[in-house]
């Protein structure tokens, strides 16, 4: 087994990455946002198993190239088992990208769900931009944890018993302060962008909802829940006293941790494969030109 955990995770990141967009917006955006109407070579940021290069390059025009960039050693074999059936020109590295330098001849450098794990995004989003060609872009489609944990909605109950966003955002915000990692990262890349003087700087959310409905067919129901189940919503909490303890150790008051506990149980107990429940991931989108001459 890797010692590299997302290496470990391959499962859940196939399982779950459909939950996030709809090929129709991504498509919207290529054609109508970004304009890319000819051939682009891109270049992507913690790769993983090349879920953006097999989410774009469909819709990108003929003759456009990808590399994928990652630590995972398993994650790549993955992306050049998957890429060697298919009829596109791809190729992937394995590498720390921290350490990372790269000649300045991409049209594209993306990353998703990338520097959220980062203790220093905006270096990273300082090689993304060095390795971009004059008029090229930046773009990175990242979260926003407490916007995703703002669109949920658990169909016959008070949706505080089960999220408490006031608590939920004191958690993320004293773990950026402790690790330099933001799981909110996705609603600042815009301003970041600019800081570090790209210019046409814009932000989009993803309009991808996800509606568990009873009334759809089993497959689709079955298929969707399971994937909501991976993707976290409604596990079962570990023991009350250990997660308790993780959330003093985390700086909340016994009263908020007690209260955090009872939401994540009663959110488990509440939600099942006969749940009405509707999920909007609210990934942002972010994305700059690259105009040296500008500067």
């Amino acid at each position: 087994m890797s010692e590299y955990y997302w290496d470990n995770k391959i499962d859940y990141l196939r399982n779950t990455r459909w939950l996030y967009y709809n090929d129709d917006y991504l498509e919207f955006l290529i054609q109508k946002v970004w304009k890319i109407n000819k051939p682009v070579k891109i270049i992507d940021y913690g790769c993983g198993f090349g879920y953006l290069g097999l989410k774009l390059l469909p819709l990108l025009p003929n003759g456009s190239t990808y590399t994928g960039i990652d630590k995972g050693r398993e994650l790549i074999n993955q992306a050049n088992k998957i890429f060697s059936k298919l009829p596109y020109d791809a190729e992937f590295i394995v590498c720390d990208i921290e350490n990372l330098e790269l000649e300045k001849k991409y049209d594209i450098a993306v990353s998703h769900a990338f520097l959220l794990h980062m203790p220093n995004p905006k270096s990273i989003l300082q090689k993304m931009v060095d390795c971009v060609q004059d008029n090229g872009m930046v773009i990175c489609f990242e979260p926003h944890w407490i916007g995703n944990m703002a669109n949920y909605y658990l169909d016959g109950i008070e949706q505080n018993n089960v999220i408490r966003l006031g608590i939920l955002q004191e958690l993320y915000e004293r773990g950026n302060k402790r690790t330099g990692k933001d799981g909110n990262i996705g609603i600042q890349i815009p301003i970041m962008l600019s800081q570090l003087g790209l210019r046409n700087v814009g932000c989009r959310v993803s309009d991808k909802v996800n509606f568990l409905d009873q009334n759809m067919d089993v497959e689709s129901k079955n298929l969707l829940y399971s994937s909501l189940k991976e993707e976290g919503l409604g596990q079962e909490p570990n023991d009350a006293s250990e997660v308790i303890n993780n959330l003093l150790s985390r700086g909340l008051n016994e009263t908020e941790a007690q209260k955090q506990y009872e939401a994540e149980a009663t959110f488990s107990k509440e939600f099942n494969d006969e749940s009405w429940l509707v999920y909007a991931p609210n990934m942002k989108i972010s994305f700059g030109t690259v105009q040296r001459l500008l500067k």
